[in-house]
């Protein structure tokens, strides 16, 4: 029998698909994510039934691209998310173990503008921070263990820093408003 030439099935009745031809059907039907012939299966070309040595080549190289993007997108979304919650409960405590400060400032004349300023820059500095140590000690240990020089582009910065302070504001300004909130003579009754 000879394989079959045609790329959507058998052109005649003597012409068996290969396996690539099977394969190529189930991937367009799946809607998977094929990437070329692995070393245990047979080479383009061969028909159902023999054994030729096989030879490994991606058919199209970059074709799952998306999967990986959508999935390093969800780990990074999942990152934003455990760092502001980070963020919100040092903030939280912070409030709560500053509270005489807090009363004592508003007895000597401090305005709620400025308590809230006080607690959200505080904020912001602990997200801007955390994310940039974390985030450059993450690449330059990840590129060590790859022997790659450390290469941060400037839209990965930016981003970075984008993020960092958009956490810092959102999760800072719970905190920050209950800070300003808290009256002076309750506040000083706790010292």
């Amino acid at each position: 029998m000879r394989a079959c030439q045609d790329k959507h099935g058998p052109q005649s009745e003597g012409c068996r698909p290969t396996e690539l031809d099977l394969r190529a059907r189930r991937h367009r039907s799946s809607g998977g994510c094929a990437v070329g012939v692995g070393a245990d299966r047979q080479p383009r070309g061969a028909v159902l039934g023999e054994r030729k040595p096989a030879v490994r080549r991606a058919d199209r190289p970059g074709r799952c691209g998306g999967a990986f993007d959508s999935l390093f997108l969800g780990l990074g979304v999942v990152a934003l998310i455990v760092g502001a919650v980070g963020v919100a409960n040092i903030m939280i405590i912070s409030v709560l173990e500053r509270h005489s400060e807090i009363g004592l400032r508003r007895a000597l004349g401090a305005t709620k503008a400025r308590i809230r300023t006080q607690f959200l820059s505080e904020s912001i500095l602990l997200a801007v921070f955390g994310s940039v140590l974390a985030g450059a000690a993450a690449t330059a240990v990840y590129a060590n263990s790859k022997g790659r020089a450390v290469v941060i582009p400037v839209e990965a910065w930016s981003g970075g820093l984008a993020a960092a302070i958009l956490i810092g504001v959102f999760a800072g300004l719970m905190p920050t408003v209950r800070a300003s909130r808290v009256p002076p003579t309750v506040a000083l009754r706790t010292v």
